[in-house]
């Protein structure tokens, strides 16, 4: 793989898991980084359905045997990051504590992903993304009045974890870079969660947020920010909260002489003004709504599949998707003027650049050889000896 990329020459070790860690090892990838991954021997998977396991190297090491350890701390010795999403204690106990690791690479950023953190009385406890943002608030924002709704895992686990994640260990790299100093980067999914929180933060403390679902400008609340059915079931969403777009918006739907729309920002006339806009866009398909106010100061997009979104004009003019190996998917983000990122290939198969990613490393042929004919490093299909 060629990298391309403001990450250029960034060396990242990433210890395999599921989720917000390999997505930040993804992010990291596209943007340049040369991504070793550490595999199980004999695990099976790769090609470029793994999405989020892309652009990476594999390395299949035991890590129950104490020379599939020292190798992973031998290439930790040369890495500029370790990305590892275990629960707390899980790489102490495998020998590869920040301790440890630290001790042979003082400029390493050891990045670490949970979910409730690395101290705290939940801390050792299971969870999943609908449990982390429960706890902060988050969810109890989200949804219709009658209750919470799970708003796919992007809110906690790639927003409040990879996201931050990503910040994290590029932040503490460009410290390390003017220091020498390495350090821990402890990122919390309920951490990360509650700093996205905090526009509501804002809101609540100003005066200018309820505290019930269903009754603000931007949890639904208010009928000008929200979703409507449409004459063929399909949906439509309309956000114009400032004044200007409002009124061009109630213009174009032909509503603009109706009472109601007067003052919009009075709630006692959202019930109403609610009905009257579910009425009206009922009174055309999507496509034909689409057609009227697309591209108009309304604020307004028509609610569409993931398959619908890959064909969108505005969507494909900018390059949002690509295909690996005739699998869709998003391309890289954000853009870059001068070193834009690539996807650097599909996922690999465990275990597949054993070899050459110990080769390109620093090992001599020699040891590669030994630890291979000890089980301590494996290729495809090879469990541990």
């Amino acid at each position: 793989m060629k990298a391309h990329g403001p990450l250029r020459g960034v060396k990242v070790v990433e210890f395999v898991g599921l989720g917000p860690a390999p997505f930040c090892a993804m992010l990291l990838s596209d943007l340049g980084a040369d991504v070793i991954r550490i595999d199980r021997p004999g695990a099976g998977g790769g090609g470029a359905a793994e999405v989020l396991a892309r652009g990476r190297r594999s390395v299949g090491v035991n890590l129950k045997s104490a020379e599939g350890v020292e190798t992973c701390l031998t290439l930790l010795e040369r890495a500029d990051i370790l990305l590892e999403g275990y629960r707390p204690g899980v790489m102490e106990r495998l020998g590869l504590g920040p301790d440890i690791v630290l001790a042979r690479n003082a400029r390493l950023v050891y990045g670490r992903m949970t979910g409730w953190g690395q101290h705290g009385p939940l801390a050792h406890a299971a969870g999943h993304d609908l449990n982390y943002i429960a706890l902060t608030g988050a969810l109890d924002s989200i949804g219709p009045k009658s209750h919470p709704v799970p708003p796919l895992n992007v809110v906690g686990d790639f927003g409040g974890g990879s996201l931050y994640l990503a910040l994290g260990v590029l932040a503490a790299l460009t410290h390390a870079r003017q220091t020498g100093e390495g350090q821990v980067v402890d990122a919390a999914i309920v951490d990360g969660t509650v700093s996205l929180l905090g526009a509501v933060h804002q809101l609540s403390a100003l005066g200018l947020w309820s505290g019930e679902r269903g009754e603000n400008l931007l949890d639904g609340g208010a009928p000008f920010y929200g979703c409507y059915e449409c004459s063929d079931g399909k949906f439509v969403s309309i956000g114009p909260l400032e004044p200007e777009f409002y009124q061009l918006l109630f213009e174009k739907l032909g509503i603009g002489d109706q009472p109601v729309t007067a003052n919009p920002y009075d709630p006692t006339c959202w019930p109403e003004l609610r009905a009257l806009l579910e009425r009206t866009f009922k009174t055309r398909s999507r496509a034909e709504w689409t057609q009227t106010l697309e591209g108009t100061d309304c604020c307004f997009a028509p609610v569409l599949s993931i398959e619908e979104a890959r064909d969108h004009p505005h969507l494909q003019a900018r390059g949002s998707f690509e295909e690996v190996d005739g699998v869709p998917q998003s391309a890289p983000a954000p853009r870059f003027s001068r070193t834009p990122g690539k996807i650097q290939g599909p996922a690999p198969r465990p275990g597949a650049d054993s070899r050459d990613v110990l080769a390109d490393w620093g090992f001599d042929a020699q040891k590669i050889e030994a630890l291979m004919s000890s089980g301590a490093v494996s290729t495809p299909g090879r469990g541990p000896a």
